[in-house]
């Protein structure tokens, strides 16, 4: 195989450069050289995905049996659109990395591949779907973002050329978002660990390795498709995942459960000061049957913290990356809250669940 992967220095795209590379693979990548290291072996070319002369430079170096593009998250539709058709005489099939937030009900409702997608045109500019400022429901802004981005590669390379594949959460060695990162670090700390919800409430990450070995089997497939990347429902939970983290960093502290309902009326900021809790019912409700049966196989979440810990520990940092900042509760936040719920537990709060 001969693939372009747009990006291809840092997270996903390096994940998947290493594992095309691993099986034999001619990669070119594509980016402007500014965040991450080339790896060895393959042919970078340089270049901004936003300017026409520079996707028309990139298209002469083809041609290519894929393109995966790893690197548009910031992207709105219309460039996506542009660099798909400035791609379409250079490449066979385009696999693009989407996301859950392109349906309708996420994370409210349980989803499967079937489900109702965003609104969003294939030509949609950045501005398109801005919600007000106040705004306190859906992230509905960045999800029809990203469902007329996948417009945009079906337009330019048909339904039978083109894959969208729709992660959830995505964790492994040089995340840069910060979720796994910080509750690692979290756990090395030791001490008592607030640890949110019930131990036995399931979640879906995935293993960034596992992303990439899937995205390029589709990019080897005859066929396109629409695929929900994530864990099967039901097989990992949050009482596991912690558990993980406390024994890759030496069993320093000790998780303390404190119910959905009090952090919520505590107002802890779900997703981000908690990493991965969310009490929303279709969050980690995400059926994978067409990814399954294509050829998804998820290793055991365990697996992906100790991975994630050996490379923390051996010095791996990730690109910097604003969304790394807001991750994780402030130390004496998350004693106060441990504090309050041991009151209201000795006072007789039952722990009413959401």
């Amino acid at each position: 195989m001969r693939i372009l992967v747009m990006g291809g220095t840092w997270f996903l795209g390096r994940a998947v450069v290493e594992e095309a590379l691993r099986r034999g693979w001619e990669v070119s990548t594509f980016n402007r050289g500014r965040s991450g290291q080339d790896v060895p072996g393959v042919r970078p070319v340089r270049g901004d995905r936003t300017a026409a002369e520079d996707l028309a430079e990139l298209a002469s170096h083809g041609p290519w049996d894929a393109v995966v593009d790893t690197s548009s998250a910031a992207l709105p539709p219309k460039d996506v659109l542009t660099g798909a058709r400035a791609l379409k005489a250079a490449a066979e099939r385009y696999v693009y990395v989407s996301t859950v937030n392109a349906y309708r009900g996420w994370p409210g409702d349980p989803l499967t591949e079937a489900s109702e997608l965003l609104d969003g045109p294939p030509d949609a500019d950045a501005d398109y779907g801005r919600l007000p400022e106040d705004w306190t429901g859906p992230d509905w802004y960045y999800g029809r973002q990203k469902a007329g981005a996948e417009r945009a590669v079906l337009e330019a390379f048909g339904e039978k050329c083109s894959v969208l594949l729709r992660p959830g959460v995505i964790l492994g060695p040089g995340e840069y978002v910060g979720r796994l990162p910080w509750w690692l670090r979290r756990a090395e700390r030791g001490g008592r660990v607030l640890a949110p919800g019930l131990p036995g409430k399931s979640i879906q990450p995935v293993d960034v390795r596992d992303v990439a070995v899937f995205a390029l089997d589709q990019a080897a497939a005859p066929v396109g498709g629409a695929y929900n990347v994530v864990a099967p429902i039901g097989r990992e939970t949050m009482g596991g995942f912690l558990n993980a983290c406390l024994e890759v960093t030496g069993h320093r502290g000790e998780l303390s459960w404190v119910p959905d309902a009090f952090l919520v009326k505590a107002g802890v900021e779900q997703w981000t000061e908690l990493p991965l809790w969310r009490t929303h019912a279709g969050v980690w409700n995400i059926a994978s049957d067409g990814a399954q049966a294509a050829g998804l196989v998820c290793r055991p979440l365990a697996e992906t913290v100790e991975a994630t810990w050996r490379w923390l520990r051996d010095g791996g940092l990730p690109v910097a990356h604003p969304r790394a900042d807001e991750h994780g509760i402030a130390a004496r936040k998350e004693e106060r809250l441990l504090e309050e719920f041991a009151e209201r537990v000795a006072s007789g709060f039952e722990g009413e669940r959401l």
